[in-house]
């Protein structure tokens, strides 16, 4: 099981421990995704009724809060719609939801855009 982390507490991975806590990483966000998905086409085949888009907003920001804070408990930081960093102490390995791995890395300054290939 996957090590919980408190919140704000420094936690710095190796490429080797990002790559362990990826499958719990993936498992959080593929439900997220399902939950996205589900209330997207709750809208779109069953409910196109204007009045009703305030509460399928706020219902959108409840599932992508509660991936968010899962993702914080594990000690890793959301950067975006499905976007994890683990801080490696001198930058980010980067994992995007449906990528298969964590093959990239980016420095503290640069982000998503400066992202490079781990080789």
């Amino acid at each position: 099981m996957a090590e919980v982390f408190e919140l704000g507490r420094d936690k710095h991975f190796t490429l080797a421990s990002a790559k362990s806590l990826l499958p719990v990483v993936r498992r959080i966000t593929k439900e997220a995704v399902e939950q996205v998905e589900a209330l997207k086409t709750r809208v779109e085949e069953l409910d196109p009724e204007p009045a009703h888009r305030p509460y399928y907003e706020q219902e959108l920001s409840k599932i992508v809060e509660r991936w968010s804070q899962k993702i914080l408990k594990l000690g890793c930081e959301p950067k975006g719609l499905w976007l994890v960093d683990f801080d490696s102490g001198h930058g980010y390995y980067c994992w995007h939801h449906p990528e298969e791995d964590v093959e990239f890395f980016h420095s503290y300054e640069t982000g998503f855009s400066g992202r490079t290939p781990i080789l």
